[in-house]
């Protein structure tokens, strides 16, 4: 918690409680169900909650947006997210049963009021959303051939909608089919830590 504190001082006693919450919860569901790597689990905050807050250094999203987290595995970046913007609506989906029930699990335990979750694979999700956000699922231009249907043209964000992805090492050759309506943003720029001087979030236009 206290590398989340660092960056996130201003979150209410709330917010705090919730982000506080996570390490006993997921701890416990990876006995159950292994939603993040055992050799990982100690680094929730870091690799898990830290880096799917990452997005909120490069947007801040408006209450009343929508959000789709295609792909949201044990629920991230989703969960950090809506606890971070409680007016803002998210739906988590993932065609995996199992780490539904882990998401369903988390947000009721923390009290979250903002996120639906869905068993789905995001071909056939009709939602539709501001932006989407995902973290390495797949390919960009594999991802956003999912989900392009989902996303609400045009936007009133300081990004255009469209897709937020958290990637990490090269991700050169999966840019190369669409270099003009890709913006991709160093964390290295917004955090200290060696874990994130690789990582980055790709923006794609709709």
């Amino acid at each position: 918690m206290l590398i989340i504190r660092k960056y996130f001082p201003s979150l209410t006693p709330g917010q705090v409680e919730q982000f506080a919450q996570l390490a006993t919860l997921y701890n416990y569901w990876n006995e159950k169900i292994n939603v993040i790597s055992r050799k990982d689990i100690d680094n929730l905050y870091l690799h898990h909650v830290l880096h799917s807050l990452a997005l909120s250094r490069v947007i801040t999203f408006k209450a009343g947006a929508t959000i789709i987290d295609a792909g949201t595995g044990g629920g991230f970046p989703g969960i950090p997210l809506a606890i971070l913007f409680p007016d803002v609506r998210f739906l988590l989906t993932d065609s995996i049963a199992k780490k539904i029930r882990v998401v369903e699990a988390v947000c009721a335990e923390t009290g979250l009021q903002n996120c639906e979750i869905r068993h789905t694979r995001m071909e056939d999700l009709k939602a539709s959303a501001d932006f989407i956000v995902s973290r390495a699922v797949a390919e960009i231009p594999v991802l956003f051939g999912w989900v392009r249907k989902n996303i609400i043209p045009g936007g009133i964000h300081n990004l255009k909608n469209g897709l937020l992805a958290l990637k990490g090492g090269d991700i050169q050759d999966e840019l190369k089919s669409i270099p003009d309506r890709v913006q991709v943003f160093n964390l290295g720029d917004f955090f200290e830590e060696e874990y994130f001087k690789t990582k980055k979030l790709v923006h794609l236009e709709r």
